[in-house]
């Protein structure tokens, strides 16, 4: 890059859009054409492959390592009880102590559990794209950006939007995850675009470093700090050249994601963040959703989490990361229950695996001699979903093994139908055509 160019584009950088580049102009094309049922959604995906077997129908070890040991690892989400022999999944030497449930009432009591879906994709990015777009489109690429649009993007366009009241909080910059916040998709694309930010890297080291002051460089005095700043920003987004022109941001938007971060850096160094009692990994990165839920109020939250991802090589990591996925849930719904007032009655959670694992085991062997399981059979298109919060029937449990009822493209539809948008997204033509919203599935 030329050295004027650079320090144009810096000088425009700096001014306010230093961590979260993606802040994007709002306005709605249309009338809403259908009565939200609430004002807030929250999406979580499980992404790494959550095993049908392990999870949702409570076989622990008893069906992947050949041990009569079964119960429910998911305590939060799931009725049943736990595991009494074999414990190895909570916390401590050798993951004996289970995490303490925080949820009074699990949210399967709470809410509508779709006990058996599809999948549409056993790999990961597949797996992910049609969970943020719900387009059942497979083949695509890494390192690109989705052909078809994003939840985000039908969010800002049909619901009117403004950028910070769409997140995307990924707990990682690796493979495609910052590229998801938008599509190519002409008709829609970076203008409607969402928030995006890997919070392990921009309140980990290298953003204490690079931004803790939220300092803007001058230009033309300071190009060393600035090409710092640019280098971390690319490693932080995956920005390449050409990706960034045409970003817009209020100056009321601007200001507040900079106070956003400077103050939570202070609230990192004081302890005052809301993190789980257990924390680390997937629990961190939902203690940082809690903190945007806390400040923004945002009218649609995603949050990746990918702890359960290990199970490739090490079965005793991955039902740890599950226990803990499972804590980390319990927290955000318990605290926008109770600490955001602004959002409690008024939010509806989602969540869902982006794809699940083989029937059977890999070679690979962990420290407890317990075989890994890759995904990509048919098996690992078998997933669970559920959603809660107000309109969502309370104690519901839907579909099982011999009638599958669902799919997890289902769910940009029903985000859709939550907000008062769904016949838009419907009519756009661009979703998967068997698709339908989860209120129709019930």
């Amino acid at each position: 890059m030329k050295r004027r160019e650079f320090v144009k584009k810096a000088a425009t950088l700096t001014a306010g859009s230093l961590v979260m580049p993606y802040l994007l102009p709002s306005g709605r094309l249309f009338a809403k054409t259908n009565a939200p049922l609430a004002e807030h959604v929250v999406y979580v995906i499980f992404g790494g492959g959550l095993r049908q077997q392990d999870s949702i129908l409570q076989r622990y070890l008893a069906d992947s390592q050949n041990f009569a040991a079964e119960g429910n690892l998911l305590h939060n989400m799931l009725e049943g009880l736990p595991p009494t022999s074999k414990i190895a999944y909570g916390t401590g030497e050798g993951g004996t102590t289970p995490i303490p449930k925080i949820l009074s009432k699990t949210i399967q009591k709470q809410g509508t559990i779709f006990s058996e879906m599809r999948a549409i994709s056993g790999g990961h990015y597949g797996g992910l794209n049609s969970l943020v777009t719900g387009s059942g489109v497979a083949g695509q690429g890494l390192k690109v950006r989705p052909i078809n649009p994003t939840v985000f993007e039908y969010a800002r366009r049909f619901g009117g939007f403004k950028a910070t009241d769409t997140w995307f909080i990924g707990n990682s910059i690796g493979n495609s995850l910052p590229l998801l916040n938008s599509s190519n998709h002409p008709d829609f694309g970076l203008p409607y675009g969402a928030n995006f930010f890997a919070p392990n890297i921009t309140f980990g080291s290298d953003g204490y470093a690079t931004l803790q002051n939220a300092k803007i460089y001058h230009p033309q005095e300071e190009l060393e700090p600035m090409y710092k700043m640019k280098n971390f920003l690319d490693n932080s987004f995956n920005i390449k050249k050409g990706d960034m022109p045409g970003i817009k941001n209020t100056d009321d938007e601007r200001t507040k994601i900079k106070e956003f971060i400077s103050n939570t850096f202070i609230r990192q160094a004081a302890g005052q963040l809301p993190m789980p009692p257990v924390g680390g990994g997937d629990g961190a990165t939902m203690g940082y959703a809690a903190e945007v839920l806390r400040v923004f109020k945002p009218k649609l939250l995603v949050v990746n989490m990918s702890g359960i991802d290990g199970c490739h090589s090490n079965f005793t990591g991955y039902i740890q990361a599950m226990h803990r996925a499972d804590h980390a849930l319990g927290f955000l719904w318990n605290y926008i229950e109770t600490q955001i007032p602004e959002m409690s009655g008024k939010t509806i959670m989602c969540f869902v695996p982006e794809c699940g694992r083989n029937k059977d085991h890999n070679p690979i062997m962990d420290a407890n001699d317990w075989y890994g399981y890759d995904h990509g059979d048919a098996n690992s298109l078998r997933v669970f979903g559920g959603m809660v919060g107000p309109n969502v029937p309370a104690n519901l449990m839907v579909g099982n093994e011999a009638n599958p009822v669902g799919k997890v493209t289902d769910f940009n539809l029903t985000i859709a139908e939550i907000l008062g948008y769904k016949n838009e997204v419907q009519g756009a033509g661009l979703i998967d055509s068997q698709a339908k919203s989860l209120f129709e599935r019930i």
